[in-house]
């Protein structure tokens, strides 16, 4: 959700601040703000909108000094204004915070707080926390000791970041629930949401766990639990390079994050395809390999783009290593009865790693004895560190707050997992073999793809006037239906349905007419005549159709509007291929229309609360 940095060294924070609230911006632009300390004040400056607002108004010589705090946002409590902005400060303008998460005994803490002469300022949950920090400094707590004392009082989720102006070389941090990363570097570092605005300084990070807090200076940094017992040292060495969180010359992330999809399957790839004996090696799993010979059922569990990679993971999993898949969103899995045992292993997909219900998915499987394992892009995240075992994408990081290149990571590791699990049990090698040559060659294919995106582009200016959408599939293309509607809705607002194609005259045709085109997903596959089927179907109520086929289909070709071919390949891979079509189009119509493709209003990253 929303994006704290903090700096702490011998630099001017200021440009610090700046260029890493922009690389941190897919995690909130409502608004944002920073707080600079120097000469015994605290100089605030905060604007509605995005980061270049913000920077526009906040001259390098009016901010001067070596420790600070930014903050971007994604609304929850409070409307997105500039009164709501943060950072939030306390009555005696000493004390000034930043937050990521909710306060959920807000109300409570803030009617206290009033009753004992506090004054607030905005309408956030956030705010009480820098006059609870002033409240225990009245009572002769120094500035560390008061911020651990507001930690106790607060309930909910958070990463926080605070300054005192009486401290000019101390930064404190914490984190319950959001993620919060520091980063060492040499005579400064640096506190963030995640490691993405940290590369262009440094590459060893620490990951902080729930209940810890950090109190850092421009040399040294220490780490306590809410106890105040020390908490060792436990560094990491970031593997991303700062080009990947660059456009490299192109206009949007989203659109480089596409072009990635060929390196994106290479790297998944690369080390874990033992393609000669049909074998997938995956390190992540060897401590429980032995375990999951016995497991008997599998449960996925996701959100957004990662649930329909789970969708395509149950049909490769149950078909290819013949195991019952159930796939659940993660938010409605923490709230049922789930019967799991051990005989169970659940399988989370996060490509943040953070996101706050899958987390809490894993906590309850875990709670009844269940394997987990874990399917993530950011090493070091919360997700990679409190499953069992996992599998890392690798496929660098996703700047674009559209998930594309990450999804079809997800399922190529969807994938090596199915040929995994099915040669433990009865798949043979030669079978083994076949899907593993047949990934080899997707980069390959999705180049293909790729280099008709001039006539995917043409085609997303024909449809871009339409209100509304339906999209259509069967078998592994039936949550590509739901993942390409997913895309053009949250790109460009159109209103866009998924339906599986068998569906579609239990109550979905009813939409359809002349103004309401059809997107088929109808490769050659196992229900490509029961696909052509339902494309008359819509064809005889005047509906258009944009299809997705296989290329060299000429009936295809006949019947509908617009095509865009996909090269040939096994069914289960399929996916893969056309998705990536899909993802095209929805950049170029969100394009098309004028909007903001890769910061689309009300949408955030990550989604590290409820």
């Amino acid at each position: 959700m929303c994006g704290i940095i903090g700096y702490v060294g011998k630099r001017e924070a200021l440009p610090i601040i700046i260029e890493s609230l922009h690389q941190m911006e897919y995690r909130g632009y409502d608004s944002s703000g920073l707080a600079v300390v120097g000469n015994h004040e605290v100089k605030i400056s905060k604007a509605k909108g995005k980061v270049a607002l913000l920077e526009n108004q906040s001259p390098s010589d009016s901010f001067k000094g070596t420790l600070a705090i930014g903050h971007t946002r994604w609304a929850t409590h409070g409307e997105p204004n500039q009164k709501n902005a943060h950072p939030h400060g306390d009555c005696t303008g000493k004390f000034f915070i930043v937050h990521n998460g909710i306060i959920e005994n807000h109300k409570e803490l803030r009617a206290m707080l009033e009753k004992r002469g506090h004054s607030f300022k905005s309408d956030t949950d956030s705010e009480i926390v820098a006059h609870l920090i002033e409240e225990h400094s009245k009572k002769g707590k120094n500035f560390t000791d008061a911020f651990m004392k507001t930690l106790k009082d607060i309930k909910g989720t958070y990463g926080l970041a605070a300054v005192s102006a009486d401290e000019p070389e101390t930064l404190v941090s914490a984190r319950m629930g959001a993620p919060v990363v520091i980063g060492l570097g040499t005579d400064e570092n640096f506190v963030a949401s995640d490691a993405a605005p940290l590369l262009r300084y440094t590459r060893n990070v620490m990951y902080l766990n729930d209940g810890e807090f950090a109190v850092i200076t421009p040399e040294k940094h220490s780490v306590f639990t809410l106890d105040n017992r020390a908490v060792p040292t436990r560094f990491e060495k970031l593997d991303w390079d700062l080009e990947q969180v660059e456009k490299g010359g192109h206009p949007h992330f989203t659109l480089k994050e596409i072009m990635e999809g060929p390196e994106v399957v290479k790297n998944t790839l690369r080390g874990r395809a033992i393609v000669e004996n049909g074998l997938a090696k995956l390190g992540g799993l060897e401590a429980v390999a032995e375990k999951l010979r016995s497991i008997k059922r599998f449960v996925i569990v996701a959100c957004g783009t990662a649930f329909y990679a789970g969708a395509i993971g149950e049909y490769m999993i149950e078909e290819y290593a013949g195991i019952p898949v159930e796939v659940e969103t993660s938010s409605e899995f923490r709230y049922r009865k789930p019967l799991m045992d051990k005989d169970t292993a659940l399988i989370a997909i996060s490509q943040s790693g953070e996101t706050a219900d899958t987390l809490e998915a894993i906590r309850e499987a875990k709670r009844k004895g269940a394997l987990t394992i874990g399917i993530v892009n950011v090493v070091g995240s919360t997700i990679a560190r409190e499953t069992d075992a996992g599998i890392y994408n690798h496929a660098g990081p996703e700047i674009g707050v559209i998930s594309t290149k990450a999804f079809l990571s997800q399922l190529s590791v969807l994938a090596l997992l199915s040929v995994f699990l099915g040669r433990q049990r009865q798949m043979s090698a030669t079978m083994g073999k076949r899907i593993l040559e047949e990934l080899a060659d997707l980069p390959k294919k999705i180049e293909k793809i790729l280099a008709q995106r001039k006539k995917i582009e043409k085609l997303a200016k024909k449809y871009k006037s339409f209100k509304n959408f339906l999209y259509m599939g069967r078998k592994y293309n039936f949550p590509i239906a739901y993942e390409g509607a997913l895309k053009l809705k949250e790109a460009s607002y159109i209103h866009a349905e998924g339906c599986g194609a068998g569906e579609m005259k239990h109550g979905p045709i009813a939409m359809i007419d002349k103004d309401f085109p059809t997107v088929a997903i109808a490769p050659e596959d196992s229900v490509y005549e029961k696909m052509l089927s339902n494309i008359q179907e819509i064809k005889a109520r005047k509906g258009k159709v944009f299809a997705i086929g296989t290329q060299g289909d000429k009936a295809l070709e006949k019947i509908a509007d617009d095509v865009i071919f996909i090269p040939k390949t096994l069914e289960m891979l399929t996916p893969i291929l056309s998705v990536v079509p899909l993802q095209l189009f929805a950049y170029y119509v969100t394009v098309a229309k004028g909007l903001d493709v890769d910061r689309p209003r009300n949408l955030a990253k990550s989604v590290t609360v409820e």
